[in-house]
């Protein structure tokens, strides 16, 4: 990863992005979504920023797209409306002239929301009466065929997300599961359509206008597809999707692929994995890298929850072991015992206390020397880059497809840390394996 010359810092390589008009504003609803996204936009040739939170002041315009990364898939829907349109109107106010609403590729949501009234809030906000909403991420299992979310070759309600210990998906139908978020009627523009080229889904939006839709589920299967219909999206004022539809809307301001773009300060120090996800892969990692021999500690949430200082007993055990070799703490799950923990302390209390504990291992991990990071779960990952007052990032090379490696700066690293934010349900079974040779 990188390469042996030096590196500016990372605020003059931001800096030297800024060179001409910001093309896509971007709004994640998660921190790991954010790096998903700025992923596949750098992979298509695109200068990247992301922000962690809406910046305070204006950026220097220039970057192709900037992506605000806000901690909002599972706070109230109100919240989550009012932040996204804040992220908007600064988004606009820095001269974007398309916006990316990005929610998680299995569409994380309940009938409360939050993609449902964040789209509705964005499309008043910009004035539109028509977008869409296609999580389908190909490259990672992800398609829609017929308005059906498939994960890998099992329909959505039949995958590990109908576990999902906050937003439980037990519909595969995302016609119907965004229409029960929605005031605006939702409809399909299916896979026939989308074979049949740019200028058939053209003509479907224009029939689904006529006939009183305002979001538009989209079917794709492959890379083609989201190729295609990104022509098709050229001229929306707001795409809503997971980050697989923006491979395909760089084409539309005459950007192509530039491997140039990715490049990092080499990598160095010790290197520790964090992880709190309790999806089916993050579960599977996880036993990957125990199975390996690798140094691995597990969080109890029950012993946090009765006083124990886990944060102190899990830096006094990492400490010796830093180095080359790298080192886990979880409190990654199975389903059952996740339940288990929820039925004691309640869902959001028992999420709330896994964040904090894990934040503030990473950011004790970090002033200990670490300077490659894994963070497993959108949630934890979100609490572990604050923990970290972590302002900007800059996206590198792909680990696994939807997972880069960053480097940002943070108060805990002179140096910079580099650090990915792996979603739950993202990597091959050796992905922290995997990710760590990379880095060497």
């Amino acid at each position: 990863m990188g390469i042996a010359a030096p590196r500016p810092p990372v605020r003059l390589i931001i800096a030297a992005f800024m060179e001409k008009t910001m093309y896509l504003g971007c709004i994640a609803d998660d921190f790991t979504g954010a790096t998903d996204l700025a992923n596949n936009l750098v992979r298509a040739g695109m200068k990247v920023v992301q922000t962690i939170g809406i910046p305070s002041s204006p950026l220097p315009a220039g970057a192709d797209a900037v992506v605000v990364a806000l901690k909002s898939r599972t706070i109230p829907a109100q919240e989550a409306v009012s932040q996204s349109l804040a992220a908007a109107s600064w988004l606009k106010a820095q001269g974007a002239s398309q916006l990316y609403f990005k929610y998680c590729s299995t569409f994380d949501s309940t009938d409360a929301g939050n993609i449902g009234p964040v789209t509705e809030a964005l499309m008043d906000f910009l004035a539109t009466d028509f977008t869409i909403a296609c999580p389908a991420f190909p490259d990672n299992g992800r398609t829609l065929f017929k308005g059906h979310l498939f994960v890998g070759d099992v329909l959505l309600s039949d995958s590990g997300m109908k576990n999902h210990p906050l937003t439980p998906m037990t519909d595969a139908n995302l016609v119907r599961v965004l229409q029960r978020q929605s005031a605006r009627k939702v409809g399909l523009i299916d896979y026939a359509t989308v074979a049949a080229g740019t200028e058939a889904i053209q003509a479907r939006i224009a029939q689904l206008k006529q006939d009183g839709v305002g979001i538009a589920i989209v079917d794709a299967i492959s890379n083609a597809d989201l190729i295609k219909m990104g022509r098709a999206f050229a001229a929306l004022p707001l795409v809503t999707a997971g980050s697989g539809v923006a491979i395909g809307l760089p084409q539309n301001w005459n950007i192509a692929a530039n491997p140039e773009s990715a490049l990092l300060p080499s990598a160095s120090g010790a290197k520790a994995v964090v992880s709190g996800s309790c999806s089916t892969a993050s579960n599977a990692q996880v036993a990957d890298f125990i199975a390996r021999g690798w140094p691995a500690m597990a969080i109890d949430p029950l012993q946090v929850a009765g006083g124990v200082d886990m944060v102190a007993r899990a830096l006094d055990w990492a400490r010796p072991r830093l180095g080359a070799t790298p080192v886990l703490i979880y409190a990654t799950a199975e389903p059952s015992a996740v339940k288990a923990v929820q039925a004691k302390l309640g869902v959001q209390e028992a999420g709330e206390l896994i964040e904090k504990t894990l934040s503030a291992i990473a950011l004790g991990l970090v002033q200990g020397g670490v300077r490659q990071l894994l963070v497993a779960g959108g949630e934890t990952s979100g609490a572990c880059v604050q923990a970290l007052d972590i302002k900007t990032m800059q996206i590198g090379p792909q680990i696994d497809p939807g997972v880069p490696w960053c480097f940002a700066h943070s108060l805990a690293a002179d140096s910079g840390v580099h650090i990915a934010l792996k979603s739950g349900n993202f990597g091959t079974v050796d992905f922290f394996s995997k990710a760590f040779a990379q880095s060497s």
